[in-house]
């Protein structure tokens, strides 16, 4: 079976800055991606995406008919009950949306003549902080899905000390000296992760492929790390989407950091208002402040984006892609794309200078900036110019 994860304007927009990047199907919540979780729940490794063009020379477009879902739109065993069902004569519709069907790759996304199928829920990452807001319990659901039928390798370590059943480690994976309590909720550790000396880890908790908790780490629950990163300090409730870093002291609550992504020593968050209001965070699809209707709302960090040492990140922070802050204070709360300064002011940061660090940063993973990710990062550079208004001043 051939599944195309599929991008709407309204959908696309409002995962921005994440959605920069990469498709929406394309983003981490809970261990796996949200294709992925289709991909195994749906048995097919024939995957592809519709989303902005830009895109297409990094993530494969259809070439033909196949099945269609919606990219925000997350898997449970009822959804995924009802789409493998679907006839080709039928769209499966949530609340008057359109969540599935089988479009060809220049079809419109529209019920047209179809008959309409009705499901009474679904869950959809809508906005990047729904990331963090469903990320314990999708860590619980892909805990599941990874590990049915598994038998975890062993902790061998004698000083380790763990509490609950649902610890799952894979192959290559270490622990040393490390807490792991499960009470509340699985933590898997992935294939070649490693968890150090005097880490204290609270489950729901996914440390990915070839991973780092550091020595002494705090970190608490409904929190991913995802493949090839470093984390030290205290960190809750956030989801860090691979190949980052925040491996020193400093706070991250309630955040998605993205791809290619550094946090200075000592850098920290708010993530509640001292008069414990709902936190607003910028929304691209408006153009405007948005309530989240969270109390707890952190920091959003799209891909390739730094931070110097003692950053500081006031509640509800939006940092797009490649940009670089550093200095003392709290910078905006709204970061444009190659924004380049802190609390005093922004420059623009240049592509030929972002590009010369994003090659630096990815060599270390044994990663090449390829011509491909230049033309998109390019890009990215050129439609977010409008939100850099110093360069208008």
């Amino acid at each position: 079976m051939q599944i195309t994860f599929i991008d709407t304007e309204e959908s696309w927009k409002q995962m921005l800055p994440m959605s920069y990047t990469r498709p929406v199907a394309d983003v981490r919540v809970g261990i796996l991606k949200v294709h992925e979780k289709w991909s195994k729940h749906l048995a097919s490794t024939d995957i592809h995406f519709r989303s902005q063009d830009y895109l297409n020379t990094l993530f494969q477009k259809p070439k033909e008919k196949s099945l269609t879902i919606l990219g925000n739109v997350l898997p449970t065993e009822s959804l995924v009950s009802s789409v493998s069902s679907l006839r080709e004569s039928e769209a499966l519709i949530c609340d008057g949306k359109l969540i599935a069907g089988y479009f060809s790759s220049t079809e419109s996304f529209e019920v047209g003549d179809r008959v309409e199928v009705s499901v009474s829920e679904i869950n959809q990452v809508s906005h990047p902080w729904d990331i963090f807001k469903l990320n314990g319990a999708e860590i619980e659901r892909d805990f599941k899905l990874l590990t049915d039928g598994r038998k975890s390798k062993p902790i061998n370590d004698k000083h380790t000390k763990t509490y609950g059943e649902g610890i799952f480690l894979e192959e290559g994976a270490k622990v040393k000296a490390a807490i792991l309590n499960a009470e509340n909720g699985p933590i898997y550790i992935g294939k070649d992760a490693e968890v150090q000396e005097g880490a204290l880890i609270r489950g729901p908790f996914a440390l990915c492929d070839h991973s780092v908790v550091n020595m002494g780490a705090k970190i608490k629950g409904d929190s991913t790390v995802g493949p090839h990163s470093k984390v030290g300090g205290e960190v809750s409730n956030s989801v860090i989407f691979g190949y980052s870093n925040k491996g020193h002291e400093g706070f991250l609550g309630n955040s998605v950091i993205g791809e290619w992504c550094n946090l200075g020593a000592d850098t920290n968050n708010s993530n509640l208002k001292n008069n414990y209001a709902n936190v607003k965070m910028w929304d691209f699809a408006t153009g405007r402040f948005k309530d989240t209707g969270l109390q707890f709302c952190g920091l959003i960090m799209g891909d390739h984006s730094k931070c110097g040492i003692n950053t500081m990140f006031n509640t509800g922070t939006t940092v797009g892609v490649s940009a670089n802050i550093f200095g003392d204070g709290f910078p905006r709360t709204i970061i444009p794309s190659y924004a380049w300064g802190g609390s005093s002011g922004f420059t623009t940061y240049q592509t030929r200078k972002a590009f010369e660090t994003a090659e630096l940063v990815m060599k270390r993973r044994n990663k090449q900036l390829t011509e491909a990710d230049k033309a998109m990062l390019s890009h990215i550079f050129e439609i977010t110019a409008e939100n850099r208004v110093w360069d208008k001043t």
